[in-house]
């Protein structure tokens, strides 16, 4: 069943880096939403005449906590109509139409696989959904990798907040790498950082958000490893 749109207020922006921001947005109607860590709401923004050109799906970025305030993290995309529009337009206090939670893109139920969550950009919002649930719920029988793919260090969202995570996550493990800065941590696109650490064909399961053309090349590469397409899941941003 699809939810029923709603209004939304936004209380908080905040700049995270040069081209991305994270939006706080109240939703009065709900005296606290339900959602699955990694789930979307959909937006439904004055920016075409049809309908369905006007909408743009955005993961929650984070944890279910009994509130009705969810967080968003959206990129200026080059070009973007509603990226444009929420970068120009909305401010703390604007009125925004969404519906939602929806999405089947969800942290999955614990098993003796190895969890590998590869992601670039704002890829990373449904994993920061998952983690902080799993830091204020700590369910047994994970063990994950959050591999995390930007192109300078300036460009790490929630850097700070997942070299936390990791500390207090037992059998999580951070790896930001980045393919155009040389820095104390791994370089180079996500791709080799998985490939090294399935070397050992262990029993695992992926979950890839970001750009197609990520996803695409991971989603080979994998296969390519030795594990099957029903190991892998996909969200595509953009």
């Amino acid at each position: 069943m699809i939810p029923n749109w709603q209004q939304g207020i936004v209380r908080r922006i905040e700049q995270a880096t040069h081209n991305t921001r994270r939006y706080w947005i109240e939703l009065p109607d709900t005296s606290a939403l339900d959602f699955r860590p990694g789930q979307f709401v959909t937006l439904d923004l004055p920016v075409h005449e049809q309908r369905n050109r006007r909408w743009r799906s955005y993961s929650i970025a984070s944890a279910p906590d009994g509130t009705n305030v969810i967080e968003l993290l959206v990129v200026l995309v080059e070009g973007g109509l509603g990226s444009r529009y929420l970068f120009d337009e909305v401010r703390e206090g604007s009125a925004l139409t969404l519906r939602g939670p929806q999405g089947v893109f969800v942290l999955p139920e614990a098993t003796d696989k190895e969890h590998f969550f590869i992601c670039t950009g704002t890829g990373i919002a449904p994993f920061r959904s998952m983690l902080r649930y799993m830091d204020t719920h700590k369910p047994e029988g994970y063990k994950v990798n959050l591999i995390f793919g930007t192109r300078t260090q300036a460009d790490l969202l929630y850097h700070d907040e997942m070299l936390a995570l990791q500390e207090s996550l037992p059998h999580f493990r951070y790896l930001p790498t980045l393919s155009r800065q040389q820095w104390h941590g791994p370089t180079g696109y996500v791709h080799a950082i998985y490939e090294q650490l399935c070397s050992a064909r262990q029993p695992a399961s992926f979950m890839l958000c970001g750009w197609r053309d990520m996803i695409d090349e991971a989603r080979a590469r994998i296969q390519a490893l030795g594990y099957d397409k029903k190991d892998i899941q996909i969200e595509i941003y953009g």
